[in-house]
């Protein structure tokens, strides 16, 4: 994967550290491994925004931010990515993962409707939380673990891609 398509849509660390709303976290964003683009630390960043992105909890990005600096991968990607889930994707993806979930655990499906109110989130989460969190995880894990291998596959076959060309190049210049 090209460094330049990523640092692109990434803010610089200077950006990040000089973020008053971030001044809290010290020294702990001076490490260097939260802003490297190298493969390991994209492919484990994909992963952490893609399993956090599939978590039915509010404050994905700060789940995917402590996931980043535990595992020490790319910090601002591994936020990004968790906007997989947005307004738009979150109906279906959290309808799937609590299908996978009843199916999972062997329990019917509920009925239900959605509404946002206090009463609605007391009353009706209780009896969908367990489904839709365990076929989240999984859902999470499997897509995960996907996204890892993919961005690691990719980002070889780009080098490898490079290499033949500057091969090309030199042989064509001698």
């Amino acid at each position: 994967m090209p460094k330049s398509i990523i640092r692109r849509w990434l803010p610089s660390p200077e950006e990040v550290r000089a973020n008053n709303g971030l001044k809290f976290l010290g020294t702990l964003l001076h490490d260097p491994n939260l802003f490297h683009l190298n493969r390991h630390s994209v492919s484990v960043a994909f992963a952490v925004g893609v399993f956090t992105s599939f978590l039915p909890l509010p404050g994905q990005m700060v789940i995917a931010a402590l996931l980043a600096l535990w595992l020490r991968c790319n910090l601002p990607l591994s936020m990004i990515l968790v906007w997989i889930s947005n307004p738009i994707t979150m109906p279906a993806i959290f309808f799937s993962t609590y299908k996978l979930g009843a199916w999972v655990l062997g329990t019917p499906p509920v009925d239900f409707s959605i509404e946002l109110s206090w009463e609605w989130l007391t009353s009706e989460v209780g009896k969908i939380w367990l489904p839709l969190f365990t076929g989240s995880l999984i859902a999470g894990a499997f897509f995960a673990t996907l996204a890892y291998f993919a961005m690691r596959a990719l980002w070889r076959w780009h080098v490898v891609k490079r290499w033949k060309l500057r091969i090309q190049r030199r042989s064509a210049v001698s």
